[in-house]
């Protein structure tokens, strides 16, 4: 069974845009839905089951709200530091790309969370 996370990101206009993501594959789309449908209708035959779990960025126990908002900051600064050609400072990168790990952590324990309640 393939899994596939939506996620929302703002865009440079000020919308939101939905990114899907299945191991290496990423479609983005207007909706949730425009984006799974453009990942899956690229996936191969034998990865065509799917488990969706669309991340609304909010905070939860397993990514508590002082974490977001500075991930959301890191985020952010390092947008603007794209944009100028420059990189974060290490220890902002550093900082950011723990908050990523952890973040990605959170997702497999919610993950693991939802699938209990599912078996239950």
């Amino acid at each position: 069974m393939t899994k596939v996370a939506i996620l929302s990101e703002p865009t440079e206009t000020g919308a939101v845009a939905y990114r899907a993501i299945a191991g290496a594959r990423q479609s983005v789309g207007r909706s949730a839905g425009e984006a799974l449908d453009t990942l899956t209708g690229a996936l191969p035959p034998e990865e065509a089951g799917t488990l969706v779990v669309v991340q609304h960025f909010l905070p939860d126990r397993f990514f508590p709200i002082e974490q977001l908002a500075r991930l959301r900051q890191l985020m952010a600064e390092w947008r603007v530091a794209r944009d100028r050609g420059v990189s974060l400072s290490a220890a902002e990168q550093s900082e950011l790309d723990a908050l990523i790990e952890a973040e990605v952590r959170a997702a497999s324990e919610r993950a693991a969370a939802m699938l209990r309640e599912v078996e239950g």
